[in-house]
């Protein structure tokens, strides 16, 4: 699938992005806000350059694409005439879990133990009283996710036959831009090169191993199946991203909005969610670090996902996915 439009792709004068021509190489791109298309192996002379080599060298390589944007001279190609895929390939994704209020207090609903029969209102309260002590105790939730699960913004995405409850997930990005170790919260966003979109897909039926309870989550089964992390259309420079505590972020299926959240209803905003992660790993220039998913999935609206469903998903300044969902033949 394509973007319906090339108007309004970004915030700021330009984005990076990782392009196709038809059956041809993928290669790292500097997109203009008029939907034009510089392939930067050229001015940076470099045949095998990809855009995760752009982040390795972000601190050089920043002003020079900005120069590169201002440059009016410099022959470029409309945007149509390309494939666009998912705009960086990392070696480590951070996922984030239970980060927006109100979708951590649906889910506290939704996922309601076995013989607790207590009143709707009074499993609320208790879900936000352990969002008010996670807040006060600087917890947020980070797990590992798979790049094999990464898939381009328009690609199909696959539903596995045994994914009986397939639900979407809306997340603002963070891509890494320096090597980050044990960061304070207060300079973590130093090491942030700029934002993308994710929707990070996750069949409900397998989060929890029903076969020995104490377990727990089973993240690898349930979130990543080859294609369940839609990724992009862009990174967009954290220069052109002027608040990241008030995007919006909106997900619509078959045309009917179905998550519409700011991002102020974030328990942990960005800079706390990287810090975090940094604590225990080393993150790595083109890393992924995603940032939790706000109200309105699937669970709550009692509306998983099946064959034919077309997403489409935006956030404020970073350009828009659409992805049709193909269920697997299980023939």
């Amino acid at each position: 699938m394509k973007p319906e439009s090339a108007s309004a792709l970004f915030a700021g004068p330009f984005a990076l992005a990782t392009l196709s021509e038809p059956d041809g190489p993928r290669f790292p791109a500097l997109v203009t806000a008029d939907a034009r298309v510089l392939d930067l192996r050229v001015p940076f002379a470099d045949p095998r350059l990809t855009v995760r080599g752009l982040l390795e060298v972000w601190d050089s390589a920043a002003p020079r694409l900005a120069g590169l944007a201002a440059d009016d001279g410099r022959e470029r190609r409309p945007l149509a005439d390309f494939r666009v895929h998912a705009p960086v390939e990392p070696r480590q994704v951070f996922q984030s879990g239970a980060n927006y209020r109100q979708h951590v207090i649906d889910l506290h609903v939704a996922h309601r133990a076995p013989g607790d029969d207590r009143p709707e209102e009074e499993r609320r309260a208790e879900a936000a009283e352990i969002m008010d002590r996670r807040a006060a105790e600087d917890l947020p939730y980070v797990f590992i996710g798979l790049p094999s699960a990464i898939t381009g913004p328009y690609d199909d995405v696959v539903l596995p036959a045994w994914a009986a409850k397939p639900d979407w997930e809306l997340e603002l990005t963070a891509v890494i831009g320096r090597p980050a170790h044990r960061v304070p919260a207060e300079e973590a966003l130093e090491y942030v090169a700029g934002y993308t979109i994710a929707n990070d897909l996750t069949d409900r039926a397998t989060v929890f191993r029903r076969d020995m309870p104490q377990i727990g989550t089973d993240w690898l089964r349930s979130k990543n199946a080859p294609g369940f992390t839609p990724l992009g259309p862009w990174i967009v420079p954290a220069a052109s991203v002027a608040h990241t505590g008030d995007l919006r972020l909106v997900l619509k299926l078959n045309g009917e909005t179905m998550q519409d959240e700011s991002t102020k209803d974030m328990i942990f905003d960005v800079a706390r969610m990287v810090s975090y992660a940094s604590q225990s790993a080393r993150l790595l220039p083109g890393d992924l670090v995603l940032t939790g998913s706000p109200a309105g999935n699937g669970m709550h609206w009692g509306r998983l996902l099946r064959d034919g469903d077309v997403m489409d998903g935006s956030v404020t300044g970073l350009g828009a996915q659409r992805t049709r969902c193909i269920a697997e033949d299980a023939s």
